[in-house]
C-alpha cells in the first residue's frame, strides 16, 4: 500500500506583491499552487492507494472563492484519478464559532467522490475508506469553544483548558486503541497538532491560540503503522530510525524568512503489511529565498562593504531577497538604497531591512547594581530607555520569561 501525506498548504497566506499578468494571482499565491501541483501529480503517476492531507489548506477559514476553486481544482484531479483523498481540519481551517461552517465544509456537503473530509476525531475502518485495507485514527485540530460549553465555566486558565482536552482526547484514543483496533490491518494516526519534543520554525507567528500538545509516548505506541502530523510547518520525523515514523510533512511552501533555510517536502509511505517498509521524503520545487545581513563598521567603502554581499545576478533572479544592514546611525544618509535596489531588480522581491545602531546607556537606580537585578528587570530597563512602546514591554518579558525558564518564574 502507497500512502501520500502532506500538510499545511497555506494556498493563501501571501496575497499580495506582484501579480500574474496571465492569470491575475500574486505570483507568490502561484508557487503554492505549483507546490501543490507537484504533490497531484506525484499521486496520480505513482498510483497511490491514499493521498493524507493533515490540515490547513487556507490562511483561515474564509477563503476567497478564487482560492476555493484553485484546491478544487487540484482536489478534482485526485477524485477522477479514483484516488481515495481523506483531509482533516487544522486550526487554520475552522472558525472559534460552533456553528460557523469550516474551510472544507464543501466536500463534506456535496459528497464528491473518493474526497472525505474529518472535521471532528473519528476512527475509519475500512468501509469507511471505500474498502481500503486500513484503520484511520483521525484528529483535526480541536477547537476550545465545544469543550469549554461542557466544562465548568469558571476554569483558572487556559493551561488548566489545555491540560484537560489533552486528557480527554488522550482517553479517547487509547479507547480506540484498546477496543476498537485490529491487529490485522495496518493503522494510521493523523493528527493536526503539537507533539512533545517538536522542533518549529515560523509557524508561531501564524498560530492561531495556544496549543494542545500530544505525547511522544502516545504518537510512538507501536501499535500504530504511521504517524501523519500537520502543524508545525518544519519538516522531521520524531521518532528517526523507530517504529512506528512520526513524520511532520511540513509546510509545502516557505511561509517567510523563519523558513528561508528549511527544505519542504511531501512524504511517500511504502507499507508492507503492519509496517512501514520505506519512507520517501519528496523534495518540492518552491521559491528560493536569500537571506544576507551585513554589518558596517567604518565610513570609507560603506557602500562597497554591503555590495560584496550581495549574491549573484543569477542567485537573484526569481528570488525573494532580504538585506538586512547594521551600521552606526551617523552614517544613515550613506545608505544608497535606489543603488542596492538597481541591483536586485531581477529579484521577485527585495525587502531591504535598515538597523541603524545607537549607541544606549542604561543608568541604574541610585545605589543599585546590575548584579542585584534579575534578567527581566534589566531587559526592562533596556527597551524603556530604546522607546518600546510601554504595552509591548509585558509582552516582551512573558517571552523572553519563557526562552529562559521555560514559562515558569524566576523564583521557580
Amino acid at each position: 500500500m502507497k500512502i501520500l501525506h502532506f500538510s499545511d498548504a497555506h494556498i493563501d497566506i501571501i496575497s499580495q506583491g506582484k501579480l500574474d499578468s496571465k492569470s491575475g494571482l500574486p505570483i507568490r499565491t502561484l508557487d503554492f499552487l505549483k507546490a501543490l501541483d507537484q504533490i497531484v501529480d506525484a499521486a496520480i503517476a505513482e498510483r497511490v492507494d491514499l493521498v493524507l492531507f493533515t490540515g490547513d489548506a487556507y490562511k483561515d477559514r474564509t477563503p476567497v472563492p478564487t482560492y476555493q476553486r484553485e484546491w478544487g481544482k487540484r482536489m478534482r484531479r485526485l477524485s477522477e484519478a479514483g484516488i481515495l483523498t481523506l483531509m482533516i481540519t487544522g486550526n487554520h481551517d475552522i472558525s472559534p464559532s460552533q456553528s460557523r461552517a469550516h474551510a472544507l465544509q464543501e466536500y463534506e456537503t456535496l459528497g464528491v467522490p473518493h474526497v472525505y473530509v474529518c472535521s471532528k476525531p473519528s476512527f475509519l475502518t475500512p468501509k469507511d475508506l471505500e474498502g481500503l485495507p486500513l484503520q484511520v485514527v483521525a484528529l483535526p485540530w480541536v477547537p476550545k469553544t465545544g469543550f469549554l460549553s461542557i466544562q465548568e465555566s469558571n476554569l483558572p486558565d487556559i493551561d488548566t483548558v489545555n491540560q484537560k482536552l489533552e486528557e480527554v482526547i488522550t482517553q479517547l484514543i487509547h479507547y480506540w486503541l484498546e477496543n476498537r483496533l485490529d491487529p490485522n490491518l495496518p493503522a494510521v494516526l493523523a493528527a493536526h497538532a503539537s507533539v512533545e519534543g517538536a522542533q518549529y520554525s515560523s509557524e508561531r507567528s501564524i498560530m492561531l491560540g495556544n496549543d494542545v500538545t500530544l505525547s511522544r509516548g502516545l504518537v510512538c505506541d507501536p501499535r500504530w503503522s504511521y504517524v501523519a502530523l500537520g502543524h508545525i510547518h518544519k519538516a522531521q520525523n520524531l521518532n528517526e530510525g523507530n517504529h512506528p515514523p512520526v513524520i511532520y510533512a511540513g509546510s509545502i511552501e516557505r511561509v517567510n524568512f523563519g523558513e528561508a533555510r528549511e527544505e519542504k517536502f511531501f512524504v511517500l509511505i511504502h507499507l508492507d503489511g503492519n509496517r512501514v517498509s520505506q519512507v520517501e521524503w519528496r523534495k518540492l520545487q518552491g521559491r528560493r529565498f536569500i537571506d544576507r545581513s551585513v554589518s558596517v563598521s567604518k565610513r570609507e567603502g560603506f557602500m562597497e562593504t554591503i555590495l560584496e554581499k550581495f549574491p549573484s545576478p543569477e542567485e537573484i533572479e526569481g528570488s525573494v531577497f532580504r538585506l538586512t544592514v547594521d551600521y552606526p546611525a551617523e552614517y544613515e544618509k550613506l545608505l544608497d538604497e535606489a543603488l542596492l535596489r538597481r541591483r536586485a531588480e531581477g529579484a521577485l522581491e527585495f525587502l531591504l531591512v535598515r538597523r541603524p545602531q545607537r549607541e544606549v546607556r542604561l543608568r541604574l537606580p541610585e545605589g543599585a547594581l546590575a548584579s542585584d537585578m534579575s534578567p527581566l528587570e534589566l531587559l526592562e530597563m533596556y527597551l524603556k530607555s530604546i522607546n518600546v512602546a510601554s504595552d509591548e514591554i509585558p509582552a516582551i518579558k512573558s517571552l523572553a520569561q519563557e526562552i529562559l525558564w521555560g514559562g515558569e518564574s524566576e523564583e521557580n
